[in-house]
């Protein structure tokens, strides 16, 4: 306990999901948490936790698509903490309708780039100057749908593949000024919110591709973020950490085979 202890961070898209496990556990670990999201009653639900287990943290409205709400959240977090220690890009809108290249329009393209990865951008930049200050540290949130190609979801996995280069880029320009930039990638995240969304046939596919007995919890991914927000990974910058259970470190067909009970082919 205690390793963001004192620390003032923002943590974007924390009214459902991820954004919550991870705001959970930084007021845990000692942080002041600003809550914020497009939903006031979700993101005071979230405060009013924290605080009933003696953490600290305050909800502030963001929507990640509106420059204007950018540029307040991080001038209002320093007006009212006096500083900025931590910010982690969580929001994204995965609801926005994707596709096959051939079935997007541009505009559908534009919406996506325009939540995942053009706000991602804008909340960087403009807490650049104030992380200088405090040799603070941004955390993004990718997806593991940027580790290859699929069927479907294409503007999606572009945009966090730019989110991924947008991490290394912002390491490499700004180390020298001591702060640091990593990017966390989930794998199949269940949580209280999405859980009755998800078939349990393609729970069924994660489970046997994943290397572990059981699917991710926000808990899985805060666990990660907290250890890259923290002192302790002073050392670790640019890094790309795919957060999935091991989906990703095999060939894609070792599940076909473990059904076969061959080794190989």
């Amino acid at each position: 306990m205690g390793r963001l202890q004192d620390k003032v961070a923002i943590v974007t898209g924390s009214t459902s999901g991820i954004g919550i496990g991870i705001a959970k556990m930084f007021a845990r670990e000692g942080a002041q948490v600003v809550v914020c999201g497009r939903r006031e009653n979700k993101g005071q639900e979230v405060v009013d936790a924290i605080v009933a287990e003696g953490g600290k943290a305050s909800f502030h409205f963001h929507d990640i698509t509106d420059l204007a709400a950018t540029d307040a959240l991080i001038a209002d977090t320093v007006e009212q903490y006096g500083k900025l220690d931590i910010l982690v890009n969580n929001a994204a809108n995965v609801a926005l309708k994707d596709g096959r290249i051939d079935e997007l329009t541009v505009d559908m393209w534009d919406a996506i780039f325009q939540s995942d990865l053009r706000g991602t951008f804008y909340a960087c930049k403009v807490a650049l100057p104030e992380l200088a200050k405090t040799n603070g540290n941004i955390v993004n949130i990718g997806s593991m749908a940027s580790c290859g190609g699929d069927l479907g979801s294409t503007a999606y996995a572009c945009a966090k593949a730019g989110v991924d280069m947008l991490t290394k880029m912002i390491a490499l320009q700004y180390g020298k000024q001591n702060i640091r930039c990593n990017c966390v990638r989930p794998g199949l995240i269940v949580t209280p919110q999405n859980e009755s969304k998800v078939p349990d046939a393609l729970k069924q596919i994660f489970l046997d591709n994943i290397e572990i007995t059981r699917y991710g919890s926000p808990e899985d991914i805060a666990g990660m973020v907290t250890y890259l927000a923290s002192d302790e990974a002073s050392y670790v910058t640019g890094q790309i950490m795919t957060c999935d259970g091991g989906m990703n470190a095999h060939v894609p067909t070792v599940a076909q085979f473990r059904a076969m009970a061959s080794r190989t082919w």
